[in-house]
């Protein structure tokens, strides 16, 4: 067995980045963690942030969310290691992805985000995804912030019945 708790802690991680084909934000493995009492959010973000320091996984802010995904040898380094991991916890795992992937795969299929253009507009970049292939991307470009930021925060509530609209217009 493990001697060193954090070395679990990253094990876990990697399980659960390896389990699902989409990226997570680091507040869903938050979630997960913290609910089963397993350590608590200063070390999880100690965690994330060596595995990736090692480039074990990835990281990519959009907007207030950070999105993670295992790399090539995070997924070699839990090949090596997933025996130190327990079949109660990889149960755990699995049931809650079972339980919840749809929600999951949801929540960061839909991306909205904002920035400040070079005309000095801001551009609002919305897209929705379905698994690595991008249904729908609109670049708006906006006066001001607010507008922009109110958008993209439209977005994510509205994405569906907007596709389907372009959908039923378009075709």
């Amino acid at each position: 067995m493990l001697q060193d708790p954090l070395t679990l802690y990253k094990l876990i991680v990697l399980y659960m980045l390896d389990r699902v084909n989409f990226s997570m934000t680091a507040a869903q493995v938050s979630d997960f963690i913290l609910e089963k009492d397993y350590t608590n959010f200063l070390t999880l973000q100690q965690v994330i942030n060596d595995l990736t320091e090692s480039r074990l996984i990835t990281s990519e802010t959009v907007r207030n969310r950070t999105h993670l995904s295992i790399t090539p040898e995070g997924r070699e380094t839990l090949l090596y290691f997933e025996g130190h991991i327990s079949p109660a916890i990889k149960e755990e795992i699995n049931t809650y992805f079972k339980e919840n992937e749809y929600d999951l795969r949801n929540e960061v299929s839909v991306q909205g985000n904002y920035y400040k253009s070079t005309s000095g507009e801001y551009e609002a970049h919305l897209i929705a995804k379905d698994r690595e292939t991008n249904l729908v991307e609109i670049t708006l470009s906006v006066p001001t912030e607010e507008i922009a930021s109110s958008i993209c925060d439209n977005w994510q509530k509205k994405n569906q019945e907007i596709y389907q609209h372009l959908i039923s217009e378009l075709f």
